[in-house]
């Protein structure tokens, strides 16, 4: 990649499949933003570059270089697979990291604590939810997914037609179910492409994929 490219892509700004780090400050950290990205679509990190799109470039990428294959191979579990370039940048460089979206979710991060998931969410690395969870495994399940679209799954559609969007617990009230069946209905319906998850910080909500006929 050329600098003039380099700046091209650094003009779009942060979102789903890029997000920008001044420096690799510890594996744990940056293992959040690898783990998301592989267990969405895959993204690229840049490194030496700040939030507001500035240029600053790393000192030496060879001490960054060892933190994000302790993050990507031992924090991130299974590990992550990902690319890099070194671009010079006066007596600087900018790492441009390639994060490849895994075939083997959910991708954890391990730490102190209990291990924990990250997805992408538009800029930002936010923690799966269950839901969020039992669909990353569904899409490397061999064995697909199968359900009986019965009268629960009916009146779901019909109240999603008219409102757009529900969440586990909503949907639960509606047909008068445990939280627990309600999320293993909406996410097998996720898994089958009938309906989309959304991650929001406070609840995650369901949507129709595609708006119902009237």
């Amino acid at each position: 990649m050329s600098l003039g490219d380099l700046k091209q892509l650094i003009k779009t700004g942060e979102g789903t499949y890029l997000e920008f780090k001044r420096v690799i400050s510890s594996p744990v950290k940056i293992a959040r933003e690898i783990c998301a990205f592989a267990n969405t679509k895959g993204g690229n990190l840049l490194i030496g570059v700040d939030d507001d799109k500035t240029i600053i470039g790393v000192e030496s990428f060879y001490e960054q270089e060892f933190l994000l294959e302790q993050a990507a191979e031992v924090i991130c579990s299974p590990q992550v697979d990902y690319s890099m370039e070194i671009l010079p940048f006066y007596h600087r460089d900018i790492m441009l990291v390639k994060i490849h979206e895994s075939s083997d979710k959910p991708i954890a991060v391990l730490n102190a604590e209990n291990p924990a998931v990250f997805i992408r969410n538009r800029d930002k690395s936010v923690q799966a939810s269950r839901e969020a969870i039992h669909v990353l495994k569904n899409e490397t399940s061999a064995k697909g997914v199968t359900f009986e679209f019965g009268p629960n799954e009916r009146l779901l559609l019909r109240y999603l037609n008219e409102y757009e969007k529900i969440t586990v617990r909503e949907f639960s009230g509606l047909v008068n179910i445990s939280k627990r069946k309600a999320s293993k209905i909406l996410v097998d319906l996720v898994s089958a492409g009938i309906l989309r998850l959304f991650s929001h910080e406070k609840s995650d909500y369901f949507t129709l994929s595609h708006k119902l006929p009237s």
